[in-house]
């Protein structure tokens, strides 16, 4: 059980049978009347977000999410592929189960996979992959302007703004999270 008081990010709990995860909390305390947890949350299944007052001694079940690491395989345009390293177990997911992820893994990468029940619901990317551009305009000697930067195309087919002097056949490191670019790839 969860008390509503233990409210925090990123802590998951059963509501109307369904599991969800707080993404923001407040605990209010009124001149006037009883105390409230303000609370911004989303539904996992369904990616519906919602924000309600909860008293403190509210209970709710404890949602337990699993995470395995998986090597994804490939897609067939409409599925994707992963396998489980340990028991060569594959399962298909679809767009909506690998959404932003699917932009910054290639065939064989490791990406974690969250189930509830044993079903999946979320592929999450490493949060920082090395990323090999394929496609940007070629940088202007001279233009050496801070901050200047360009859009360049990347092997999986993501955009990322970079700066000018980033030439197309070079690696570079992006965070997956926040879709930026951070530098030259190291030799991985």
């Amino acid at each position: 059980m969860v008390y509503a008081s233990d409210f925090r990010k990123g802590k998951t709990f059963i509501m109307n049978g369904e599991p969800c995860v707080v993404l923001d909390f407040q605990h209010v305390k009124p001149g006037k009347g009883a105390a409230f947890v303000r609370t911004k949350y989303r539904n996992i299944l369904t990616g519906a977000t919602r924000e309600e007052a909860f008293n403190p001694s509210d209970k709710f079940d404890d949602a337990i999410i699993e995470t395995k690491k998986m090597q994804y395989l490939y897609s067939d345009g409409e599925l994707y592929y992963f396998m489980d390293p340990e028991t060569y177990d594959q399962i298909p997911l679809a767009q909506e189960q690998v959404e932003d992820a699917v932009k910054w893994i290639r065939e064989n990468d490791e990406v974690t996979i969250k189930f509830f029940q044993g079903n999946a619901f979320q592929v999450e990317a490493e949060n920082f992959v090395n990323l090999e551009v394929i496609d940007c305009e070629p940088g202007v000697k001279g233009n050496t302007a801070t901050n200047v930067t360009k859009a360049a195309t990347v092997e999986t087919g993501a955009v990322v703004q970079v700066p000018i002097f980033i030439e197309q056949g070079e690696k570079i490191q992006i965070d997956t999270r926040t879709g930026e670019y951070l530098g030259r790839a190291k030799n991985d």
